[in-house]
């Protein structure tokens, strides 16, 4: 088996960072490949280039604050937007072959990608949609147009790294008219751009590889000696598309589930919103957030809630598709603060943004470490489970623990849980059952609309004990998180409605009256009934 994260995805050389140095104040490595922005904003004024220029879309779906877009234009007199829907997305997980992408997700995207092309038109543009793997898609339509550059944004995983390596060769291959005098043919260029972070990677005060394994001492170093670039301001008018868009097909048709294997489903309306795909609603959910409803203010104090719309800012799901960046998002909150109220609140937004970027910037120190049982510290010795019983209890949520299920249910039927409900069932997964880590992580990774690699497995592995900060043992009694999150029961009883009609105090631990616990209590006080005892047999490993 590969060491990689995804065997169906990688070649078995595959590494997240090509060889060769990073250049930058004392810094950090980038591949030999990517063309890295130099300035201060990665902004030009102006339009200065001639020819035709692809922009690849993957997880940056938004035309505003898009630096890779806007260096396509400026360097061109002609762009070609391309999206490819890649199948390989909607395969399986690497260890426990779980769905890699469950019909939620999918949806989210698909909508994020028609709103993006939506977005494209009223620029003057429109958007390339093909289904297939883009390292064969994008240099066939980089020839058929004659473009000199494919613009992207850089990934730090291996998956998307490996992409972009193969793209990058098949451009090598591929022979363009050249605008060079002496020259009658060139090869189009692969310029990657660094994007989706508070912080540019640029800006750091030391190079992704020597990242502080505390979050606390690398989020003061950046507060204290980097600065946050402004958002990128994108033209009104972004065309004229190719003249050649007929000659490779036209546009296409938007994709539908039916092109990966999926059957549509709703979320469902229990949910605590309705998240559409798309830049569109991620900016309407942020003025509603900071703005109509003026709930920013209160923030801190109401971010572990777990019923209702408003008790977060909810914007993780498009962040993690790029419908909108944490700059914008920064932007906007410090006109709020020009314009309302600064305080705690306010600063909290930001805390929880770099802690994207923190996880982002580990991924590029750590590599596939992030994937394995023992985490980037490699731990060993310890004891991991994989009970089939117990996780199928755990991911349909029937532990006999209301506080738990109500939060797997709420993941399976909407593909969102709070961050609070994701410690508790990360601790109770693995403090409680005993069961490996990574059976969490691949079961999120499959159902959240909010999925980010970096992001998801960062906060697996650190709630799992095997993460880069050496503290290892976080427990979270549901006894006392039930009292402290949802004291009166009602997050309880909206997801398990046959405990509403319980007395309030009753209702986490309803005895006879709700399923038998399937594991007891590692600590905190324990439910009279007895768990099951039973056991079926672990996951087969690949």
């Amino acid at each position: 088996m590969l060491s990689s994260r995804g065997s169906k995805f990688l070649s078995s050389g595959s590494q997240l960072l090509a060889s060769g140095s990073m250049q930058k104040s004392g810094a950090s490595a980038r591949p030999m490949h990517v063309m890295a922005s130099k300035d201060g904003s990665g902004q030009k004024k102006g339009r200065q280039g001639t020819g035709t220029s692809v922009m690849w879309f993957r997880n940056d779906l938004r035309v505003s604050d898009n630096e890779a877009l806007l260096r396509a234009w400026q360097t061109s007199s002609a762009v070609l937007p391309v999206y490819c829907l890649d199948p390989r997305v909607f395969s399986t997980t690497h260890v426990f072959q779980f769905p890699k992408t469950g019909e939620l997700r999918a949806q989210f995207i698909l909508e994020s990608v028609a709103d993006l092309r939506k977005n494209l038109q009223r620029r003057g543009l429109d958007l390339v949609i093909r289904v297939g793997h883009p390292e064969e898609i994008v240099p066939s339509l980089a020839e058929a147009v004659g473009a000199h550059t494919v613009f992207g944004h850089k990934e730090t995983c291996s998956e998307e790294t490996t992409v972009e390596g193969r793209l990058k060769g098949r451009l090598a291959k591929v022979n363009v008219p050249s605008e060079v005098p002496g020259k009658s043919v060139r090869h189009p260029q692969l310029d990657l751009v660094w994007g989706g972070t508070l912080y540019h990677i640029d800006d750091l005060p030391f190079s992704p590889n020597q990242l502080p394994d505390v979050y606390t001492q690398f989020r003061k170093a950046c507060e204290t000696n980097s600065r946050i670039r402004p958002a990128c301001k994108m033209p009104h008018q972004m065309g004229p598309l190719p003249d050649s868009v007929e000659k490779i097909g036209g546009c296409g048709p938007l994709p539908t589930l039916a092109d990966v294997g999926l059957t549509p489903r709703e979320q469902s309306p229990s949910g605590v919103m309705h998240f559409a795909g798309g830049e569109t609603a991620a900016l309407a959910r942020l003025q509603d957030y900071f703005w109509v409803k003026d709930k920013v203010r209160a923030y801190k104090e109401t971010r572990n809630g777990m019923l209702g719309a408003d008790y977060s800012t909810k914007f993780s799901p498009w962040l993690a598709h790029g419908c909108i960046t944490p700059r914008t998002i920064g932007e906007e909150l410090k006109k709020y603060e020009g314009e309302r109220v600064a305080n705690q609140s306010t600063y909290w937004v930001l805390f929880e943004l770099l802690w994207r970027d923190y996880f982002r910037f580990l991924s590029i120190k750590y590599g596939n470490s992030i994937f394995h049982l023992g985490g980037p510290r490699n731990v060993k010795g310890k004891s991991w489970g994989q009970d089939k019983l117990l996780f199928e209890a755990w991911r349909d949520g029937k532990t006999g623990y209301p506080l738990i299920d109500a939060n797997m249910k709420e993941l399976a039927q909407t593909g969102f849980m709070s961050n609070r409900g994701r410690q508790i069932v990360c601790s109770f997964l693995v403090r409680d059952m005993g069961l490996d880590w990574r059976l969490g992580a691949e079961w999120f990774e499959t159902c959240l609309l909010d999925y980010d690699p970096c992001s998801n497995y960062g906060n697996w592995t650190y709630g799992a004990g095997v993460g880069n900060d050496p503290r290892e043992d976080r427990y979270f009694s549901i006894p006392k998180q039930a009292q402290t999150y949802d004291a009166d029961g009602e997050y309880v009883a909206h997801w398990l409605p046959q405990l509403r009609h319980l007395p309030k105090t009753a209702r986490h631990f309803p005895k006879d009256a709700y399923l038998r616990p399937i594991v007891p209590l590692r600590h905190g006080q324990a439910p009279r009934n007895q768990p099951n005892s039973g056991r079926q047999p672990a996951f087969r490993r690949n």
